[in-house]
């Protein structure tokens, strides 16, 4: 019996010896990363009420920022506290989403899902991936009803329907940064009780930003670092995009702002995706 070696090399292989059927080489990357996310996203339409729950959380908070806490808000300059306020709550909605994300990969770890996963002929970074993509298509939907909620309370754009559109997909860009950050602390944490708390620690980081009030109306020791912090930079980049004469309240031109929030989101994705990757090698 003649056998092809890798490298192309005939060699005769001793009588009686079975070679048995080719090794299977596992499906390609993208099919498995495929596979993983339409799992999600399946699991999500079978489970109406997350999907549900979470809409009305993020619109209870809408709701909340703008007719209770924003009369009492004034210093937004030339800008409405609602046209200031929703850029800036649309982009913070990606931290709702992301906290989701968490609890629901802890649920995966704890229910034995990824050790099936594992077993099989696929690369790690497919299971990752594809949980990513799952989770981000479903931030899309949240994005999109919390910006009709935004509209619906008043929120209009200044600069059309194309700056809108681009304003849309940065938060999209954000949301995907953040997805990795939250896969991450939901491997760490090892159950859904903890990845939910450990999650919610990066929430008040929307606070302390431009996300609901100009940073000039905070505390001086304070505004170092909500200055210098991805919320705020993404924050003032959607309102520059939305609201084009809000230049003079956010400090900034749009092309630095831009691209400072998009260091921020290539920085959190350059640390994060590799960090969870290795965890859940080791999980």
């Amino acid at each position: 019996m003649t056998i092809k070696t890798d490298s192309g090399v005939l060699i005769s292989a001793p009588s009686g010896i079975e070679t048995g059927p080719p090794v299977n080489a596992g499906a390609p990357f993208l099919v498995a990363s495929y596979e993983v996310a339409a799992r999600t996203v399946k699991k999500f339409v079978r489970s109406p009420q997350l999907i549900v729950a979470g809409t009305a959380q993020g619109a209870l908070f809408l709701l909340i920022f703008r007719y209770v806490f924003g009369g009492s808000i004034s210093h937004t300059g030339s800008l409405t506290y609602v046209d200031f306020f929703i850029p800036g709550f649309v982009v913070t909605s990606v931290l709702f989403s992301g906290m989701g994300a968490a609890t629901g990969i802890a649920e995966d770890l704890q229910g034995g899902l990824f050790d099936r996963l594992r077993s099989l002929p696929i690369r790690l970074i497919s299971i990752i991936s594809g949980r990513v993509t799952a989770d981000s298509s479903l931030l899309v939907w949240s994005l999109a009803v919390t910006t009709f909620f935004g509209v619906l309370v008043g929120f209009r754009t200044q600069n059309g329907a194309g700056a809108a559109v681009a304003a849309f997909g940065l938060c999209v860009l954000y949301g995907f940064a953040f997805c990795w950050l939250f896969i991450g602390l939901g491997l760490a944490a090892g159950s859904p009780q903890a990845a939910q708390g450990i999650s919610f620690l990066v929430f008040p980081l929307s606070f302390v930003s431009s996300a609901y009030v100009p940073v000039s109306t905070m505390p001086g020791w304070m505004q170092a670092f909500a200055n210098h912090q991805p919320l705020t930079y993404m924050s003032d980049t959607v309102r520059l995009l939305t609201e084009g004469h809000a230049t003079q309240l956010v400090g900034q031109s749009l092309r630095g702002s831009l691209l400072a929030s998009l260091l921020w989101s290539a920085g959190i994705f350059v640390v994060f995706a590799p960090l969870t990757v290795w965890k859940l090698r080791r999980s």
